[in-house]
């Protein structure tokens, strides 16, 4: 396919209550919205870098940088022959997961949609439905965040997660267990500790937790070999890992036993299926997490986890978990049986409401040849 044209919008997302980490805490999402348009088709994908640094060293500025004067001049005007294509431009940045993403993301759905096929069943999906869970944002005491989890419990999530960081986190852990004695829990420590806090998180294995995510640098795989050495609990790798390569490392360093993966973290859909794969080869459990995605975002990772290796309930959550109002069209709704329905149309399977989208864009740019 040729590509006729290309448009980034940056949009803002009320978010409907503040969502806070060891990072920090945000009152809305900002992120880009890509769209391409070729051979009478539309794609949509979304970078999912943040307007802060935090998560990533990527943020909106630097991915509309990326985009506008690097990804999107090399494949304007072009003929884009496959996915793969667009992941190898991508390639040859060497950083920069978020934007080429979301980039990526835009041209899987416009292949799905050319081939007439659901974007879950074009990645080799095989689920109809995806078990989900909800994460929860550090709270002001433990009497709130016990509300918020028994509230969710009662709409049907399946596994509830929970944000640590030091100060609020073995008392915190054991008040919910007190509470909850048999859910589903892990704790996200979004990097928050170091090596010398072994024996804190070490007390956390009474707890009977599904695994700890993260709890080291960004960018370790041998210090959590360490500390996985030192725990009966399973750590679970986010951050560390940005490309399959990561991924056999963590595992043949025993750095973990269960992965997280982000289409955003490793540079799109493409990559995240081969860490599916080294997985589901190996018997590693894995599981899609959750960057406060638009519906755009989540339609694309709930296809993704429709694929055999994602076990564990991830952190896709409905639309009405963080917005009043999505952008797409119908909303992503948690079923009774706490999992969402993968969408059957052509492509994402959902529809963009562009109206929608206009009110949130705060900033546009249309590229021709």
């Amino acid at each position: 396919m040729i590509v006729e044209r290309v448009e980034l919008r940056v949009i803002q997302m009320p978010l409907k209550e503040p969502f806070e980490t060891s990072f920090g805490r945000e009152h809305q999402r900002e992120a880009i919205l890509v769209t391409v348009y070729a051979d009478g088709l539309e794609g949509w994908g979304e970078v999912v870098a943040s307007r802060d640094f935090g998560y990533s060293y990527e943020t909106t500025e630097t991915a509309w940088y990326v985009l506008r004067t690097f990804l999107i001049p090399a494949v304007l005007g072009r003929e884009i022959p496959d996915v793969e294509s667009v992941a190898r431009i991508g390639e040859r940045l060497r950083g920069h997961p978020m934007a080429r993403a979301g980039l990526e993301a835009a041209f899987w759905d416009l292949f799905a949609r050319q081939a007439g096929l659901p974007l879950a069943r074009y990645l080799g999906g095989v689920r109809d439905r995806i078990p989900v869970g909800v994460s929860i944002g550090l709270q002001p005491g433990d009497a709130e965040l016990l509300e918020k989890i028994r509230g969710y419990l009662e709409e049907g999530y399946r596994r509830i997660k929970v944000k640590i960081k030091p100060g609020r986190d073995v008392e915190m852990i054991a008040a919910i267990r007190r509470a909850f004695p048999e859910i589903p829990l892990m704790a996200d420590a979004n990097s928050a500790y170091t090596l010398e806090d072994a024996d804190r998180l070490a007390a956390l294995d009474e707890f009977g937790l599904m695994m700890i995510e993260q709890p080291l640098h960004w960018d370790d795989l041998y210090e959590h070999a360490l500390l996985q050495a030192r725990l009966r609990t399973p750590l679970c790798l986010d951050e560390s890992i940005h490309s399959v390569r990561h991924a056999r490392a963590a595992l043949e360093l025993g750095s973990c036993r269960i992965i997280n993966i982000k289409p955003g973290r490793v540079g799109g859909l493409l990559e995240a299926r081969r860490i599916h794969d080294l997985c589901h080869a190996r018997g590693v459990p894995v599981w899609c997490g959750g960057m406060l995605e638009t519906g755009i975002g989540r339609a694309a990772n709930v296809a993704l986890a429709s694929l055999p290796g994602f076990t564990l309930p991830g952190d896709l959550s409905a639309s009405d978990r963080y917005y009043h109002e999505d952008l797409i069209d119908p909303p992503f709704v948690l079923q009774p049986d706490g999992t969402l329905a993968v969408p059957t149309g052509p492509g994402l399977g959902v529809a963009v409401d562009r109206r929608r989208v206009d009110r949130a864009t705060i900033r546009m740019e249309a590229f021709r040849p």
